[in-house]
């Protein structure tokens, strides 16, 4: 399974990455060793997941999201 998440960092912005273990990557943002634009913003916090067979159909999707507005991306989390 593939899967595209968001985390919501602890000054307030979000942040979109695909994956293939949710937990494992979460935990990875908390540690540190995850994404750089994480690093400085722990501990993150789970707020969406969407599951995809394919890695090519999570990886457009990762983008899509990653264009849409920061409100967009909110009621997204919300949903």
């Amino acid at each position: 399974m593939h899967f595209v998440y968001m985390v919501e960092c602890s000054d307030g912005s979000l942040y979109t990455g695909y994956t293939t273990d949710v937990e494992r990557r979460v935990s990875e943002h908390n540690d540190g060793s995850g994404a750089k634009y994480t690093r400085g913003r722990t501990p993150v916090e789970l707020v969406h997941v969407e599951t995809f067979e394919s890695k090519s159909a999570a990886m457009s999707r990762e983008y899509e999201i990653k264009q849409l507005s920061t409100r967009k991306k909110r009621r997204l989390a919300e949903s």
